[in-house]
């Protein structure tokens, strides 16, 4: 009897506690009360910094494009002498970023571009080829952005990001939204700066979150959604549910074998 009263308490709490999340569901929350002023501080669009582990892909052109060939790898190869050409894969192009900073560029040999962002590093490499030719070009991309994105979400998974810039409105998006029992209050964001972990968390029922400093979100970040209170409460009750049925399980089997025991001890002595 005290279980059955205990297990209806639960899905009364259970219950009060679904009726009060939808407050919780809405994003934005009070946007439309912010004035112009408060609506101006929230633009903050940060510029992504090249970091260890990043690889770039860097090309260098000019208006005689024979010029340019000692900064650009071969456009094919030979496989053997005398055979017909092959032609490279654009990853000839790519350059892995140590773990101190630095690649290794033709003609140019051995130079630190963690810390650029892609347009400072553009223009440093323009100003350094310009030694050798006349107007270079110079293209920088981050061909191995990504970011995860884990937990309450409809399809969580790497996101492959082909400019440098997200927010984690756009990572949402891109993996099917939050589930219904997503806490909308509490995501966690966990970077990377510098070889050390940040954590940070963000609360996108709120308007401040485009303030926030990890609303763009950076090469390799990781977003973990965590379920919201009801969800905990009802994992809690089905665990409590379950090792219920295994308790009673085992009871039965036990007063099962010890029932077979005792018929069979009476079959014997008659």
């Amino acid at each position: 009897m005290r279980i059955r009263i205990w297990s209806a308490f639960l899905l009364i709490v259970t219950f009060l506690g679904a009726c009060g999340t939808p407050k919780d569901v809405a994003y934005f929350q009070g946007i439309d009360n912010l004035t112009p002023q408060q609506m101006e501080g929230l633009a903050q669009i940060p510029e992504i910094q090249i970091t260890a582990g990043d690889l770039l892909n860097i090309t260098v052109s000019a208006w005689d494009p024979v010029v340019t060939t000692p900064f650009n790898p071969p456009t094919y190869a030979y496989a053997q002498e005398g055979d017909l050409p092959i032609y490279a894969s654009q990853s000839m192009y790519n350059y892995l970023v140590d773990n101190d900073g630095y690649i290794n560029f033709p003609v140019l040999g051995k130079i630190k571009v963690g810390g650029y962002t892609r347009q400072e590093l553009s223009s440093y490499l323009g100003k350094e080829i310009s030694n050798h030719i006349k107007d270079p070009l110079v293209n920088v991309q981050i061909t191995n952005f990504k970011v995860v994105v884990m937990g309450e979400v409809t399809r969580p998974g790497a996101l492959t990001v082909r400019n440098d810039r997200i927010t984690i409105l756009d990572a949402i998006g891109q993996v099917g939204d939050l589930t219904i029992n997503a806490s909308r209050t509490n995501i966690l964001v966990v970077r990377e700066n510098n070889g050390e972990k940040t954590i940070g968390r963000i609360d996108i029922t709120q308007p401040d979150v485009f303030a926030s400093p990890y609303y763009y979100l950076h090469q390799n970040d990781v977003v973990y959604v965590e379920p919201n209170d009801a969800k905990k409460r009802n994992a809690r009750y089905s665990q409590a549910q379950q090792y219920n049925v295994t308790v009673f399980s085992a009871i039965l089997s036990t007063v099962s074998v010890i029932t077979t025991v005792i018929v069979a001890i009476i079959a014997n002595s008659k």
